[in-house]
């Protein structure tokens, strides 16, 4: 059961989360700002529509790599070490990228971004899990989803600005290169952080740990160190250590399946893509990216409701509306983008409404239900396989996009739409509820069915 000596969140606590969910407003600022140089990429580097596709899903198969490889630097070195090497591969790749000269250049730079990504998408939440009291940990942890929207609406609308001031030839560059102001100031954000507590705990740093918990203004230090220990010391240590065992099955299958659900949504090819699924449906250059603004706003206004759903209603119900909610504004999409006459109207209402039940359910949940979901023995491990599989899929969907949606158009969306209903059926006969379980006593015995 959750503690009770945490229960009440510091302006510490707050600042610290805040602090390091900045790392998720560049994971979705570096994750959009593609979306408005596609059509100059395929001009500047003569790219077909498997290049592109490749040239987008570049920073994903970094993700990948970043992801994998984040959860045992997280575990030996803390969160906080890790954090600093993604702000500086932030800054480092926005730079690169808007100063590449030939294709294979971008794609490096690309590439390197998308291992921050993937090693944020990492060590985001399990710090801001860490650092959280139990019973207000899913609204801090989803401050980190609700960065992630910020940094998408920011995306958007700087490939606006930047589309409307400079010259069309350039205008990628800008937008690549601006990332580089908010990954400076996430570098700087990373050096006043104060390292895990939970971590210091579990690695024998005691006296640091306790430092820690009374900065960020914890009621009983020494309790809350005492509570550590004694689930240290129930972890079984003749064991095998690994993630892939019996005791683990049914977290590692959970995180798997919401991961996969998540993007089976098609969330990452409409945000890739935004200005082009207008276009296809009508909409001139300025207005598809305009369109996509829209898209960006509503993410983050339903990202912002979620925030104070998700401890009172807790995660299940979020994803059971979210399901029904996403599959019926999808069916909508698919079928306008497939009539005779496709109404533009329709087609905005259906991707908005689509985006607003997202954001209020799988895009708040995922990142708190995976940082939560593990017990600590291996909550590194479990939070990479989880990010991993996010971005595989990702990866596949993006990559694959432009040419499925060349050859069946508006059809891929009735797909995702199915997608959701069979989430639907998943969460209601296999996901457990986590909500207000400590993670100290994280074990799938502790969460409700």
């Amino acid at each position: 059961m959750a503690a009770a000596a945490d229960a009440r969140v510091t302006t510490a606590i707050v600042l610290s989360a805040a602090g390091a969910a900045l790392g998720g407003l560049l994971f979705g600022f570096d994750t959009a700002v593609i979306s408005g140089t596609t059509s100059a990429l395929e001009e500047r580097f003569g790219l077909t529509d498997g290049m592109l596709g490749f040239t987008v899903a570049s920073a994903l198969i970094g993700t990948v790599v970043g992801s994998l490889v984040a959860g045992a630097p997280a575990d030996r070195f803390g969160r906080r070490a890790v954090m600093l090497t993604v702000a500086i591969c932030y800054v480092v790749s926005s730079l690169g990228t808007g100063l590449a000269g030939s294709w294979l250049t971008l794609l490096a730079f690309r590439f390197l971004g998308g291992l921050a990504i993937g090693a944020a998408s990492v060590v985001t939440p399990i710090y801001i899990a860490e650092v959280s009291p139990a019973r207000f940990r899913g609204r801090l942890v989803a401050m980190n989803q609700l960065n992630i929207v910020l940094g998408i609406l920011i995306a958007f609308l700087s490939n606006y600005v930047i589309a409307r001031l400079v010259p069309a030839d350039i205008a990628w560059r800008w937008m690549f290169g601006i990332v580089a102001l908010p990954s400076a100031l996430f570098l700087v954000v990373s050096l006043l952080l104060p390292e895990s507590p939970r971590w210091l705990a579990i690695n024998g740093r005691d006296g640091q740990a306790i430092g820690v918990m009374k900065k960020l203004g914890f009621l009983d230090p020494d309790g809350e160190l005492h509570h550590i220990q004694a689930a240290e010391r129930r972890v079984d240590r003749s064991a095998p250590s690994g993630l892939f065992q019996s005791a683990y099955l049914r977290p590692v299958a959970c995180a798997v399946a919401i991961a996969m659900f998540n993007q089976l949504s098609g969330i990452n090819a409409l945000l890739y893509y935004a200005p082009r699924v207008f276009e296809l449906a009508g909409a001139g250059a300025d207005s598809a990216l305009l369109q996509s603004i829209a898209i960006g706003g509503t993410n983050l206004l339903f990202t912002i409701c979620a925030l104070f759903l998700i401890d009172r209603f807790g995660r299940k119900p979020l994803l059971f509306m979210g399901s029904l909610l996403c599959a019926a504004a999808l069916f909508l999409v698919g079928y306008q983008l497939e009539s005779a006459r496709p109404d533009g109207t329709l087609i905005l209402v259906g991707l908005l409404g689509f985006i607003a039940a997202f954001a209020m359910s799988q895009g708040a949940v995922i990142w708190v239900f995976i940082s939560e979901v593990f017990p600590s023995a291996v909550r590194g491990k479990g939070q990479a396989l989880g990010s991993t599989t996010h971005w595989v899929m990702a990866a596949a969907i993006t990559w694959a996009f432009p040419v499925f949606a060349a050859s069946v158009g508006g059809w891929v969306f009735a797909f995702f739409g199915a997608m959701m209903l069979l989430q639907f059926v998943w969460t209601w006969k296999a996901m457990p509820e986590t909500n207000g379980v400590a993670l100290e006593d994280m074990n799938l015995g502790s969460a409700k069915a």
